[in-house]
């Protein structure tokens, strides 16, 4: 099995060290947690802005944001 990546731009409401909460409509209340382990970051996050995530295209199914 191949494993794909994906970009999607996303609203980042908060963070922490391990992870941050996002959302593709930029309510907070349907937003979920990503880990930063699993993403990358076209630039530094920034609660309140929408940003450009890269993840596996798997996680990004398994939570919902394509």
């Amino acid at each position: 099995m191949k494993w794909t990546d994906t970009y999607v731009e996303l609203m980042i409401h908060h963070q922490t060290d391990a992870a941050v909460l996002v959302s593709t409509d930029g309510n907070r209340d349907g937003a979920v947690w990503l880990p930063k382990s699993r993403i990358a970051f076209e630039e530094e996050p920034v609660p309140g802005k929408a940003q450009i995530i890269l993840m596996p295209q798997g996680l990004a199914e398994e939570k919902g944001l394509v």
